[in-house]
C-alpha cells in the first residue's frame, strides 16, 4: 500500500515507447495534463529511454522535462545541458569483427545524434533520418558512438553477437527485434542515480515506469517500479506495480491516483 506523502518531493522516471507512448506515439492531452501538473506540485518529471535526443524531443515538444537519460543511459541530460556520456570508442572495429563472421547482418550506429546504418533503416523505425554507410564504417574512424544497434530475431539470436564485445560493453534486447551494445555504465538505472543525486531526491521517492527489458534494472533500483499491463512477462516479475496499458494513459493514472 501506498502511502500519499505531500511534504515529499518525487521523481516521476518513465520510459516512453510502449509506456508514456501511445502505440501511435503520440501523447493523449490527459497525460499531459497529468504531467503539467506534477511538475506545476513540485516533482521531478524524467524520461529514460533508448531514443536519441533528437527524436524525444521531437516527440515531447510541448512536454518540460527536468532531465532526460538517452540511448538507454549513454547520454544525461539535464534542463536540455549534457551532464554526463558513456560512449564507445572505435565502434567500427566491432563492427569489421561482426560482419566478417555475419556478412549479412543489419547493423546501425548512433554517433554525435545522427543514425547511421547499413540497411534500409526506415525499415525498423519508419520516417527515420539516417545516413547509408559505407559496408565498413569508415565515416566512424576517430568518433565516438553512443550505441551500437543490430537487427536479430530473438533474444538467443542476440546472444551470438556477445562473443565480439570487449569486457567493457553488453547487448541488450529491445522491442525483441533488435539488440543494443553500449557501454556497461550505460543503464537506465545509472542515469537515474546520477539525476537524482543532482536534484537531492531520495531513492525511497523515486517511482520509475517501464514495459521492457531495458527497463528491469530501472525498476528494480528505483524506490518503487511500475510496469504498464501491456510489458513483457519479465518487466511484470520484477515490478511493485502494474498501471494500465500504455495505449489507455496507464503512466499517468497512476500518478493521478498516488502522487498528485
Amino acid at each position: 500500500m501506498i502511502v500519499r506523502d505531500k511534504i515529499s518531493k518525487k521523481m516521476i522516471v518513465t520510459d516512453l515507447d510502449g509506456t508514456l507512448l501511445r502505440n501511435d506515439k503520440s501523447i493523449s492531452e490527459y497525460t499531459f495534463k497529468i504531467i503539467k501538473k506534477l511538475c506545476d506540485e513540485g516533482h521531478k518529471f524524467v524520461i529514460a529511454t533508448a531514443r536519441p535526443f533528437r527524436a524525444t524531443k521531437k516527440l515531447l515538444e510541448n512536454v518540460k522535462i527536468d532531465a532526460g537519460i538517452y540511448h538507454n543511459g549513454a547520454l544525461i541530460f539535464i534542463n536540455g545541458e549534457k551532464t554526463e556520456d558513456y560512449q564507445i570508442d572505435n565502434a567500427n572495429q566491432i563492427i569489421e569483427k561482426i560482419l566478417l563472421e555475419y556478412p549479412n547482418a543489419s547493423i546501425a550506429i548512433e554517433s554525435e545524434d545522427v543514425l547511421y546504418s547499413n540497411f534500409d533503416a526506415k525499415r525498423l523505425w519508419s520516417g527515420v533520418n539516417y545516413i547509408h554507410t559505407k559496408t565498413n564504417f569508415s565515416e566512424l574512424i576517430g568518433k565516438k558512438s553512443d550505441k551500437i544497434i543490430i537487427e536479430v530475431s530473438s533474444l538467443e539470436d542476440m546472444k551470438k553477437y556477445e562473443e565480439f564485445l570487449p569486457v567493457d560493453l553488453y547487448i541488450q534486447l529491445s522491442e525483441n527485434k533488435i539488440g543494443m551494445i553500449m557501454k556497461k555504465d550505460a543503464t537506465k538505472s545509472n542515469g537515474v542515480d546520477s539525476i537524482a543525486k543532482k536534484f537531492d531526491v531520495e531513492l525511497k521517492n523515486i517511482i520509475a515506469f517501464g514495459d521492457d527489458y531495458n527497463d528491469i534494472d530501472m525498476l528494480k533500483f528505483c524506490g518503487i517500479g511500475v510496469c504498464v499491463k501491456n510489458a513483457v512477462e519479465d518487466v511484470k516479475n520484477v515490478a511493485d506495480y502494474i498501471c494500465d496499458s500504455n495505449e489507455n494513459d496507464g503512466v499517468a493514472k497512476w500518478i493521478e491516483k498516488f502522487i498528485l
